[in-house]
């Protein structure tokens, strides 16, 4: 078997009622704010422009306190604003701003979703105040004697040592490497993970409900050996249908390997997609530092933030895609030195599958 294939309808099948009820209002809600944004977008008037934004800043507050009246009651799903002081929220709605925007440009898009990971590194193993351990660093004074500094740092050992990174390709390899980089620094003996890369896709061809998602493990490249019994973490900026992430883990499983945990780090996600994954995989938690409110018919997040794979690492030549080897190339010196022992890595789990 080089390939495997599951369909929306079988992620459905994993929402209870409840499930489908919250979801539908939701999407309901966004439905009505279109009509607004179109009306936004195409009246000249100035009173008229000022009345459809007050009625966007009234809708998309009446969204939030839909959205947070379901997942309170979610202990797997972790929202950066549900879980954090209301004093550091403007810091992150100014980030997801700026991502949305059009206007912004790979090199700038790429630091944003850099801080965004940090936010939620943060947010996932940050919280351990009674845990930690002393560092020492030589500084660059070296006079009147060689100077250092002693700093304390959360001991994330413990969560984080027997972790792999599993990417799937494109959109998820940079988050991916961030998150491995973020382990390395907070790690007690400079732990680098593993990495597992899969090549899935979905037929953009086709609409949300008869979606499929094809995992192609002649291009996947992964040793089962480094992922039993481990910490999986996946790392991709959007969540929509929970597809990619529950083809993947439902592959892994019929194999016989078993996860310690499962992790999934997003930057923005849908409710849709999160319900999914909590419902299909056990134990499964995911972070995210954004949630969106709706897909549209091709299984795009709304309002989102568009091709989070092509504002990251530029588009593909759909006759001439790259090899994720191509593909960490053309990050680039800048990316590449700051990211080193995550590369080699990648390379050597590329490397020893050829």
């Amino acid at each position: 078997m080089t390939k495997l294939i599951l369909r929306a309808m079988d992620l459905d099948s994993y929402l209870n009622k409840e499930d489908k009820d919250s979801i539908k209002l939701l999407t309901d809600k966004y439905n009505d704010a279109l009509e607004i944004f179109n009306r936004y977008s195409t009246t000249k008037k100035k009173t008229s422009k000022e009345a459809c934004f007050q009625e966007m800043v009234k809708i998309y507050s009446e969204m939030g306190k839909i959205m947070k009246n379901n997942l309170d009651r979610e202990k797997n799903i972790h929202v950066y604003s549900l879980e954090t002081p209301s004093f550091i929220h403007g810091e992150v709605s100014r980030l997801i701003a700026k991502l949305r925007d059009g206007n912004t440009q790979s090199p700038e898009f790429v630091y944003y979703i850099q801080r965004a990971y940090e936010l939620l590194f943060n947010l996932a193993f940050g919280g351990e105040p009674d845990s930690k351990h002393n560092i020492v660093v030589k500084t660059p004074v070296s006079f009147p004697v060689d100077n250092y500094a002693i700093h304390n740092i959360p001991n994330i050992d413990q969560k984080t040592g027997n972790s792999v990174m599993i990417v799937m390709l494109r959109a998820a390899l940079l988050p991916s490497m961030i998150v491995s980089k973020e382990i390395q620094e907070y790690s007690s003996n400079n732990y680098v993970t593993p990495f597992a890369l899969f090549k899935i896709g979905r037929d953009d061809t086709k609409k949300e409900m008869n979606m499929s998602y094809i995992l192609d493990l002649e291009k996947s490249y992964f040793n089962l050996d480094y992922l039993d019994g481990k910490d999986w973490f996946f790392a991709d900026p959007m969540n929509a249908t929970g597809g990619s992430m529950i083809t993947v883990v439902k592959f892994l499983l019929d194999q016989g390997i078993t996860p310690k945990s499962i992790k999934f780090f997003n930057v923005i996600s849908v409710m849709k997609g999160s319900y999914r994954i909590i419902r299909a995989i056990d134990n499964a938690e995911i972070y995210t530092l954004w949630m969106d409110p709706a897909l549209n018919e091709k299984a795009y997040i709304m309002p989102g933030i568009g091709d989070a794979g092509d504002r990251i690492n530029g588009p593909d030549n759909p006759k001439y895609p790259r090899d994720i080897l191509q593909l960490m190339a053309d990050y680039g010196s800048r990316i590449t030195s700051l990211y080193r022992s995550q590369l080699r890595s990648i390379e050597k789990t590329v490397l020893s599958n050829n």
